[in-house]
């Protein structure tokens, strides 16, 4: 079974950064792809980027494009989003998620790690 840990949220100012990270373990951990996904209050869950494992190639959502990058170490099982020029409307609980094949699920998901971005 897949355990995925997020880390890394905080308390920053708009224009700041912050780095999230997500561990994950498991014996036979071998996912097609991982993301991270948001829920600010109030509000759906929405997908933020993904990385395919093997190949890294990576989708943001189109209102973090130029200021998140995504990025994964598959000897750490490690994937990581950097955040930078962060917004208020940034604020969110971040979520990391894994699945095994492509157009599946995402099927499993870390606990979540709290982002609060003050204007």
């Amino acid at each position: 079974q897949v355990q995925l840990v997020e880390s890394g949220g905080g308390l920053v100012q708009a224009g700041g950064s912050l780095r999230l990270s997500c561990a994950a373990s498991g014996r036979t951990f071998s996912p097609y792809d991982m993301g991270w996904f948001r829920q600010a209050p109030g509000k759906e869950r929405e997908f933020v980027a993904r990385i395919t494992w093997s190949r890294g190639y990576t989708t943001y959502t189109d209102s973090v494009k130029g200021r998140f990058k995504i990025s994964r170490d598959n000897v750490q099982k490690t994937m990581y989003l950097q955040m930078n020029s962060l917004k208020a409307e940034d604020t969110a609980v971040y979520y990391c998620a894994s699945r095994r094949r492509a157009g599946d699920e995402w099927n499993s998901w870390g606990q979540g790690t709290q982002v609060t971005v003050s204007s």
